[in-house]
């Protein structure tokens, strides 16, 4: 499987390793502006890529351009806080940030609907009851039933949910770091950029937990997001694959993710 995004393969205009290595080293000994700058313009295109990522289902009102500038907040204190000895990868560590950036941004300027937030809540509490029921996900029958909704009244609802950005992987769990930062889903995919042993150890409990609850999901549901996260491909093309539409492809994903966070969640209120 690959690991390597595309947002990697694609950074920016290319800088020798040596060059990049020179800019990193001047700029954390004596906090040259130039050099600043120059891994600011080096590194923009990640900004891009992420912007891109995070736009996908977004209402057309939601501008790229807005999420591309909330994302360069993102890249510069990624910048301003890297510390390339400690051996990270910055591709890694710069778009968390980024995605984190743009996401308080989002939710600041709080433009999801009552009702959307209300449905979440709905659907979420329905998956717990029924997975502590039946001790695996709850089919889409099953979460009509239990909500006494109809099948159109879920898929719709989790397509609003899918929308709105309410569900994905770059969303906040409840697991500190090291310096009392959260980590995301995200994060415990990919190379991490918590520090320190318990850092370390509480992101290894949650990839391990992660891990297991993505084995435990339906074939279909376990496909889109390895394909989503894992391969970097659009919905548009995950659908190709999958011989279904993107809003198809919208809906598998959602309930996919609410599966994972209900699972986490259950996992953080049991006792150590």
């Amino acid at each position: 499987m690959r690991t390597t995004s595309r947002a990697s393969r694609n950074s920016a205009p290319r800088k020798g390793t040596d060059e990049l290595n020179e800019l990193w080293a001047t700029y954390k000994e004596n906090g040259s502006a130039s050099s600043r700058e120059a891994l600011i313009v080096h590194f923009s295109p990640l900004v891009k890529y992420v912007a891109g990522r995070v736009a996908v289902g977004l209402p057309p009102n939601v501008e790229q351009a807005d999420l591309v500038s909330y994302g360069m907040f993102g890249l510069i204190d990624a910048i301003d806080k890297f510390e390339p000895e400690r051996g990270y990868k910055f591709e890694t560590y710069a778009i968390s940030r980024i995605k984190g950036a743009i996401l308080d941004e989002l939710r600041s300027i709080d433009w999801v609907p009552r009702s959307v937030r209300s449905k979440l809540r709905q659907i979420e509490k329905a998956i717990a009851k029924l997975e502590a029921l039946h001790h695996r996900p709850a089919t889409d029958a099953e979460l009509s039933a239990e909500l006494e909704w109809t099948d159109d009244q879920l898929q719709t609802a989790l397509n609003q949910i899918s929308q709105v950005g309410l569900a994905a992987l770059d969303e906040i769990l409840a697991v500190p770091g090291d310096k009392g930062e959260a980590i995301t889903l995200g994060d415990t995919i990919a190379d991490t950029s918590v520090h320190g042993p318990m850092g370390a150890f509480e992101v290894a409990e949650t990839r391990q937990l992660l891990g297991q609850a993505i084995n435990e999901l339906p074939e279909r549901e376990k496909l889109v997001l390895t394909l989503y996260y894992y391969e970097s491909m659009t919905l548009q093309e995950v659908g190709q694959v999958l011989g279904v539409t993107e809003s198809r492809v919208c809906q598998i994903h959602t309930k996919a993710v609410l599966h994972l966070r209900s699972r986490l969640q259950a996992a953080e209120r049991i006792p150590g």
